[in-house]
């Protein structure tokens, strides 16, 4: 019996070390292959996402006796709306900017080169070319504030008609999606209804936050800079809110393009635009970002370094922007799971203690 036994192990483990083989000889095929899955899957995962980003805000109309579709129209609507009026209004004096705060660095480091005599000429007209190209690709694209359609490729146009589409469906079915996924985990797994349940209110609060921190920015910078007569105030208000997709380089990045441009302009300028780096970063920090998030999403800075760097090196720009909600689950994964197994070691005290008694 004993000898039957070991060599049924041993045939199971040389059939395992034979498909891992076989796949690992094979891996070409199964990459490319994952690589369509992947390419067939992502638009319908970030409709997904931007379905479960608004949804709260449908809810929320619903909860008020707003009409579900009405709700759905106001929502969508309005994010179409809003974000088609900032390109209309904003294009112009982005592309402006752009220029402007791009002619700004090259300047910065011509300075730098002639005060301090450093040979930074390489680095210069490496900026300059980048910034010619760029512009020439971008003016392809941008005609008079407005995006021509002609030059965009039709493969993006597709594939943003069926991440809208799919992100209304999703939007619009939402309810009974959390709903079906809600009864089959009560029946299979209350454990694991209350771990979904865990994860969906901290992302719920993140996502919640974030747009939150977005706008907040975007007012904030803009006005600020506008304020104390920064030439690029717009532009900085745009990079500061898209800065929060990476914790605080993003920021950290945005300030100093800010104040390298206001080196360059008038050292007026730069001691204002430094005051604004330091006293906001500390006003953000320590007062928005707490109020906005609550206490639920506070997250260790050092923590979030790590995560940011280690998804950088993982997953390129999309795991930068993914640290701080993949960290989020990650530490509720964790606190959920301890506070399981702190409650098994306490009721195994308790077993050892009734046992000790009995005997």
């Amino acid at each position: 019996m004993i000898k039957n036994k070991l060599d049924f192990k041993l045939v199971n483990i040389s059939l395992l070390f034979l498909i891992f083989f076989f796949v690992y000889q094979t891996r070409d095929f199964w990459l490319g292959l994952l690589s369509l899955v992947w390419q067939i899957v992502l638009p319908f995962l970030i409709a997904f996402a931007i379905a479960y980003a608004f949804y709260p805000l449908v809810k929320a109309l619903c909860d008020k006796k707003v009409p579900k579709s009405l709700a759905m129209l106001i929502v969508v609507g309005g994010v179409l709306g809003i974000l088609g009026l900032i390109i209309y209004l904003v294009t112009p004096l982005f592309f402006s900017q752009i220029s402007s705060l791009f002619s700004g660095i090259i300047s910065f480091l011509r300075e730098m080169s002639t005060e301090y005599n450093l040979d930074i000429g390489t680095l210069q007209n490496t900026l300059a070319s980048t910034f010619n190209e760029a512009l020439s690709k971008i003016g392809t694209y941008i005609s008079d504030g407005a995006f021509s359609f002609i030059g965009i490729s039709i493969d993006y146009i597709s594939k943003a008609i069926i991440i809208l589409a799919a992100s209304v469906y999703f939007l619009a079915d939402m309810e009974k999606i959390r709903s079906s996924i809600k009864k089959f985990l009560m029946v299979t797994s209350k454990r694991a209804y209350n771990y979904l349940a865990l994860l969906d209110e901290e992302m719920r609060k993140y996502l919640t936050g974030f747009l939150k921190i977005v706008l907040i920015s975007l007012i904030e910078y803009t006005l600020v800079y506008t304020l104390i007569g920064h030439p690029n105030a717009i532009l900085l208000g745009f990079l500061a809110a898209l800065g929060n997709l990476i914790p605080y380089f993003g920021g950290i990045i945005t300030n100093i393009i800010a104040m390298v441009t206001a080196f360059v302009i008038s050292p007026v300028l730069f001691i204002k635009t430094c005051a604004v780096f330091l006293v906001f970063s500390a006003v953000d920090g320590y007062v928005i970002n707490p109020l906005v998030y609550g206490k639920s999403n506070q997250i260790h800075p050092l923590v979030v370094i790590v995560a940011v760097f280690a998804g950088g090196i993982l997953a390129g720009t999309l795991g930068i922007v993914i640290a701080l909600p993949v960290s989020i689950i990650v530490i509720a994964t964790f606190k959920f799971f301890k506070r399981d197994i702190i409650e098994m070691k306490n009721k195994r005290k308790v077993k050892y203690h009734v046992y000790k008694k009995i005997r």
